[in-house]
């Protein structure tokens, strides 16, 4: 019998997957609480082993002492004013130059002889007996690389570090012994304030030397210019000064340079009136150019126009008065143009007596600038000479004023004066500096707290199995019915069969073995298969109850045949199908479970009834249905056994025969409820999931792989199984997001339930 059609064929199989990718605060939580006792073993391991370094080390002891440089000495005298002006660049490397000085094998190798640390019996336990010896020979008979090895010992221990923001600096030392840790850091401190004091006298030796001879080479340089200076001034007596106010050729010389720029203006000025004149119409030229006549005399010509003009109206041209008046007008503009060429010629004389002054000016300034010039340069070598001889006796008197100052700094090195101070000297400490036991503890725990983090979540990404609802609904897109909590989880055992399949029984185990957690407590186990009937108020009976309400509204059309199967073996599918069975049967409808894993059946053993009759028997014609529906000791409950094991189960759930007995169920009973093997191993499930309404799949928690799971989903969707959702079995996240607040409000309820339950089960067993 074919199943009616539940879905419209357009709609998609299964709701699309969300990205994998996302992820939220719980996700970041979950290894902490799965891997818990994981990251406290890794702690406890790492802490015991800073324990055990810290037992194992040797204790060292560290010294030190504070010093206060000063990047010159104090006092009004400084060495670096003899020798040149500081840049800045010297200034800003002063200090890390100083640091580096003091951390220098040569500062090292000063204190070994020093401190004459190569006869120490601790510094140097190899070579003590050698130098103590009458025939060892002293710390001057240390040769170069021994020398150098020791000096390399104590950069190895050495530690200088600037305090922040002052011109301080910590000079430490670690050493096995404290005494000896005091002793090498004063020793260094020491070192570097003889050194520094050395130094600096054999810069003012070298600097007092340059300045003595720098100082007799000036003086013969200055005798040298007097003499030439001698020499010169009474070869040209005829110097004089450069003042013009003594110096008679200058004075001479500015004089007719004035009148030459007076002369050179003036004739300016008159070729500019005579050029105007002759290049301007003459009723055009301005009177102050033409002067008063010829102004007046144009004003006269001008008057007569206009008379004339006036009587032209009344009188003809002919007139006698007319004719006369015409003839003074002729004879006026006759006295005018004879003025103005008057005034041209007069503007011409002019001009070329203006030139003519002004050449010979000019002739006479070059003739006595030449003069001047010859004066000025005897003038010029003779002052030259005079500031060469005082330039270098002011050069003579600055330099015998800084070997004053050298020979003070010279005094003043003899008092062993120092610009390093010792502020604080090392003492020897009364504590070990290494090793520290806080120290120890804090890295131990901080780095166990890591090291188990880190593994925690490693061991979290990689692996790759559906263990939480939001896995299932991300990745196989499928909405989850039910969730069962993990018993063990919660302090109880699943006893002997847990969730199912064991390991590899027909050949298709999918290689996990369940083993019992070796941290589970020995407590009393509860038996998963009946655990709604044995302990029906137990969060984990609440579970599958909730799993018969999501099941019954998961479709709005007729459900009665649910196939319950799993992607492999033990992910609970025998324990949900008979709990799910239970619970229907709890409704008071009449249900039927069907052992359909011929391969590997178990449900007769978990109700305890007989597997002589059975499916396969009914299939194979040697059963009736009366014979095959054995009622089971819960009311309303039936169950169909296997039967014996059939050589080829595929082809038998495929017959016709299997058809006919699920027809015979489907009109019989309310509610069929089929226990399937696993899709993946088998092709069982994919045969029965034709005669079934819909498919239930069951996901253990942390034990199928999602590349597994999402093979089985392709499977089943290849012979248009209806998929209703999944259930997720063994789920240990389940206490932390419900099952506090679920025992909190019902913990009174759940024990007396509980104690009320297990009585008649003691009982009955």
């Amino acid at each position: 019998m074919a199943r009616p059609p539940l879905l419209d064929p357009q709609e998609p199989l299964f709701a699309p997957a969300e990205p994998e990718g996302e992820f939220d605060v719980q996700q970041l939580l979950e290894p902490l609480k799965r891997h818990r006792r994981l990251i406290a073993a890794v702690a406890t391991v790492v802490l015991a082993a800073s324990l055990i370094i810290y037992a194992t080390t040797p204790k060292s002891y560290r010294a030190a002492t504070v010093l206060q440089v000063e990047r010159r000495l104090a006092g009004p005298v400084r060495v670096e004013d003899i020798i040149g002006v500081e840049s800045y660049w010297d200034a800003q490397s002063f200090y890390p130059t100083q640091f580096e000085l003091i951390r220098s094998r040569g500062m090292a190798e000063r204190v070994v002889q020093r401190l004459r640390l190569a006869e120490d019996p601790i510094f140097n336990p190899e070579r003590a007996a050698l130098f103590a010896s009458p025939a060892g020979g002293g710390a001057s008979s240390l040769d170069a690389r021994e020398l150098a090895r020791l000096a390399g010992r104590i950069q190895s221990g050495l530690t200088v570090r600037p305090v922040k923001d002052t011109r301080l600096v910590e000079i430490s030392y670690v050493s096995p012994s404290p005494e000896l840790a005091a002793r090498i850091a004063n020793g260094v401190a020491e070192a570097y304030i003889d050194w520094g004091i050395e130094m600096r006298g054999i810069s003012v030796e070298k600097a007092s030397s340059f300045l003595n001879s720098q100082i007799e080479s000036i003086k013969r340089e200055i005798a040298d210019k007097e003499a030439e200076l001698q020499a010169y001034s009474r070869s040209a007596t005829d110097i004089v000064a450069l003042d013009p106010a003594s110096n008679v050729a200058l004075q001479r010389l500015e004089a007719l340079n004035r009148d030459y720029i007076g002369a050179v203006s003036e004739r300016i000025n008159k070729e500019a009136r005579y050029q105007q004149l002759i290049n301007s119409p003459r009723d055009a030229v301005p009177e102050s150019v033409a002067g008063g006549l010829v102004a007046s005399l144009r004003s006269e010509v001008l008057r007569l126009e206009r008379e004339y003009a006036s009587k032209l109206a009344t009188y003809k041209p002919e007139w006698p008065a007319m004719q006369s008046l015409k003839e003074q007008i002729d004879k006026a503009r006759q006295n005018l143009n004879a003025a103005y060429d008057d005034a041209v010629r007069a503007a011409r004389t002019e001009y070329e007596t203006a030139l003519r002054r002004e050449q010979s000016l000019a002739e006479e300034l070059t003739r006595q600038k030449g003069q001047a010039l010859e004066l000025n340069s005897a003038a010029v070598a003779y002052n030259n000479l005079k500031v060469e001889v005082q330039t270098r006796r002011t050069l003579l008197d600055e330099l015998l004023r800084k070997q004053s100052q050298t020979e003070v700094a010279s005094r003043m090195q003899g008092s062993r004066e120092s610009n390093v101070v010792v502020v604080d000297r090392a003492l020897p400490p009364g504590t070990p500096f290494r090793p520290s036991l806080p120290r120890h503890l804090g890295l131990g725990v901080t780095l166990g707290l890591l090291a188990g983090l880190g593994l925690a979540y490693g061991l979290h990404f990689l692996d790759r199995t559906l263990k939480r609802p939001e896995d299932v609904e991300r990745v196989l897109g499928l909405p989850v019915l039910g969730v069962i909590p993990d018993i063990s989880a919660a302090g109880r055992g699943y006893g002997y069969y847990g969730y199912g399949y064991g390991y590899g029984y027909y050949g298709y185990g999918s290689g996990k073995r369940l083993r019992r957690s070796k941290q589970q407590p020995e407590v009393e186990q509860v038996n998963i298969e009946l655990v709604c009937l044995t302990h029906p108020r137990m969060q984990v009976s609440e579970a599958f109850r909730g799993l018969r309400t999501s099941l019954l509204l998961s479709s709005a059309e007729s459900l009665k045949v649910v196939l319950v199967t799993s992607t492999t073996v033990g992910e609970g599918k025998t324990s949900t199908s008979g709990n799910l069975a239970v619970v229907l049967a709890q409704l008071g409808k009449h249900v039927l479970l069907v052992d359909g894993d011929l391969r590997r059946p178990r449900q007769h053993e978990i109700f305890k009834l007989s597997n002589r009759s059975g499916l396969v028997s009914f299939i194979t014609a040697q059963a009736e249905p009366a014979e095959v529906f054995l009622r089971s000791a819960i009311p309303n409950l039936y169950l169909t056994p296997s039967g014996p094991v059939p050589p080829n189960p595929s082809e038998l759930l495929a017959s016709s025969r299997a058809h006919e007995f699920f027809t015979l169920a489907r009109q019989r009973f309310d509610f069929v409820i089929i226990d399937s093997p696993p899709v993946l191993p088998v092709t069982d499930a994919t045969v029965l999931s034709r005669v079934a309404d819909g498919v239930v799949l069951c996901v253990g928690a942390g034990i199928v792989n999602r590349a597994d799971a999402k093979q089985c989903l392709g499977k089943l969707g290849l012979v248009d199984a209806r998929v209703l959702g999944a259930v997720l079995n063994r789920e240990r996240a389940a206490e932390g997001r419900y099952g506090k607040a679920y025992h909190r409000g019902y913990k009174a309820y759940i024990e007396d339930a509980t104690s009320q339950a297990e009585a008649p089960a003691a009982k009955a067993g």
